[in-house]
């Protein structure tokens, strides 16, 4: 069977070819591109299937505005579109179905585990030279770990999947597949992981032309990471502490290998997501330099030259709220008082913050383009009228470039973060505190959850360091505290819409009001109060905890089982 190569080879030039370094092939029309000169013995240099190789990696997730200019988060607690009626608030009003997914990537992911599948049957044809027979097997590895990386991605989606294994199928095979359990999908996606791992590329990379590229750390992570949400509650109904052992002995590896890889936590927490390449990011989508985070996400009343900045994600209330203190301390029990003047007060509210969340979202007064932002009612970024605008009083500002004091947005480097070590020590806390319990040891708990919040500048605290984490908390106080500490912590990076489906609390967090603030401005004073958002806010259980496959699927395929209220 004939590739068609157009489809297989070219579907992404103009991105993902251009971000990892690839060039369009020129030497003939692509029409005239065959199986045999794809995978060209000849070729001994490999050019024609790297090409190959580097589209399916343009097929990792991308993240930031990917669901028609929104953010997943937006389908969270932690933010709403601010356009009316987009299509992201399916999500939150019931309304995704087996007919219609914002989100639905099930055709996607297949097509590309299918590419792997064709690289990994066909690659062995191309007889590269002596000098890049080692290169050939880290791209026969690669193409391993991104075949269980889609995998995961339908897995936390769907649950379990029909597994293909190695085959390339045709029309003349048998397309009745029926699906694998979740566990088995997992453990599929584990092994694999297992198998490449010490086929990959050593960490940390030598050559700076790789970065992006699959790494022994890289193979790591994903397994611990689907052996946690295997863990969890939504796939873990019994709470078999077996599971969660299982997940905290694979974080410990990859833990292990950071120390090895020279992964670690960026000391800057705003350089992680705008330096390519830096000792927190274990695997990141590679983009071009661009500004369009900014002109997506940035208040409306900024003009960077002729373009008006587009203000997409409102963040909520309870995000806002969830920051700590400096102190690293809930601003419902550290409140400014005669005795404590450097608490919350409500008449100041960004006042002695956990500085990750001026990092996180534009409030009222942040500095940016040369002035500050005015999303009180009536200012530049909250003016009123018909046009899109904040719907909370708050704007996201993570991952956008240090405009401060400019006057107009240059490119940045907005890599997507998939992977980052943060996550990974925040995983081990998890998983530690389910079998250990929070624990008293140097090497407890404690010790991870406070590393975190040193490197994002929380006040040191009580000695020995608390950094606002007191001694002596119960296993549920921890695991509580773990989970705020992933949403401010991980916001706006695609963890807490599956972070709130697999502890199965969704259906708790989603079925209440969410909240913004209003400012209003008199003279030189502001007030504050927080308002209920006249938005549908709902979780229909058990059935929104999985998507549903699609239903032009179910037709095909009739031992396709769907999913539960679908």
């Amino acid at each position: 069977m004939k590739i068609n190569a157009i489809k297989y080879m070219f579907g992404i030039l103009t991105a993902g070819c251009s971000i990892w370094s690839c060039q369009k092939l020129e030497d003939r029309p692509m029409e005239k591109i065959t199986e045999e000169y794809l995978w060209d013995s000849k070729d001994s240099l490999g050019t024609n299937a790297g090409y190959f190789l580097n589209d399916i990696y343009g097929n990792l997730p991308t993240g930031f505005n990917r669901i028609d200019g929104n953010l997943l988060d937006a389908a969270t607690d932690d933010a709403v579109a601010s356009a009316d009626n987009a299509t992201i608030s399916t999500f939150t009003n019931g309304g995704y179905s087996a007919f219609s997914n914002a989100d639905d990537s099930w055709v996607d992911n297949y097509a590309s585990i299918r590419q792997c599948n064709l690289f990994l049957q066909n690659f062995p044809k191309v007889n590269m030279k002596q000098s890049l027979k080692q290169e050939g097997k880290y791209w026969m590895a690669e193409a391993r770990f991104l075949r269980a990386m889609f995998y995961f991605e339908l897995a936390k989606r769907y649950g379990g999947v029909p597994i293909i294994g190695d085959r390339v199928l045709t029309l003349q095979d048998d397309l009745r597949l029926p699906r694998n359990t979740y566990d088995e999908t997992i453990n599929y996606i584990a092994s694999e992981c297992d198998a490449v791992k010490d086929q990959l590329r050593p960490d940390p990379l030598a050559l700076a032309a790789d970065f992006g590229r699959i790494t022994k750390m890289v193979a790591l992570t994903l397994k611990a990471k689907a052996l946690l949400y295997a863990a969890s509650p939504l796939n873990n109904p019994t709470n078999d502490r077996n599971r969660w052992l299982r997940a905290k002995n694979a974080l410990a590896d990859a833990i292990s290998q950071a120390a090895v890889g020279q992964f670690s936590l960026n000391p800057s927490f705003t350089d992680v997501f705008l330096t390519r390449r830096n000792s927190e990011i274990i695997l990141a989508y590679q983009r071009p330099v661009t500004s369009d985070l900014e002109t997506n996400n940035a208040p409306v009343g900024y003009l960077s030259g002729s373009t008006a900045s587009r203000g997409r994600t409102s963040p909520t209330q309870e995000l806002v709220d969830a920051f700590p203190t400096s102190k690293g301390l809930p601003i419902s029990t550290d409140v400014k008082s005669a005795t404590n003047p450097t608490g919350y007060d409500a008449n100041n509210p960004y006042a002695n913050r956990d500085p990750r969340l001026g990092y996180t979202v534009f409030y009222n007064g942040v500095a940016w383009l040369s002035r500050g932002v005015e999303t009180f009612t009536g200012g530049r970024d909250r003016p009123g009228g018909v046009a899109v605008q904040t719907k909370t009083g708050y704007y996201m500002s993570k991952f956008l470039g240090n405009f401060a004091a400019s006057t107009a947005y240059s490119n940045q480097t907005h890599n997507f973060p998939i992977f980052r070590y943060a996550d990974v020590l925040l995983m081990f806390a998890e998983a530690k505190n389910e079998v250990d319990g929070p624990g008293a040891s140097t090497d407890s708990v404690y010790t991870y959850l406070r590393a975190i919040r040193q490197r994002a500048g929380i006040a040191v605290g009580t000695a020995p360091n608390t950094y606002g984490v007191t001694d002596g908390l119960s296993q549920t106080q921890m695991r509580e505290l773990i989970r705020n500490e992933r949403r401010v912590e991980m916001a706006f990076e695609e963890q807490r819409f599956w972070d709130l489906r697999r502890w199965k609390i969704a259906e708790n967090v989603y079925n209440k009001p969410l909240h913004g603030i209003r400012i209003t401005k008199t003279g030189n004073n502001l007030s504050y109060q927080v308002e209920t958002l006249g938005v549908p806010f709902q979780f229909v259980a058990p059935r929104m905890y999985r998507y549903a496959i699609p239903n032009s699927e179910i037709v095909k395929n009739t031992n396709l089982k769907q999913n539960e209220g679908y």
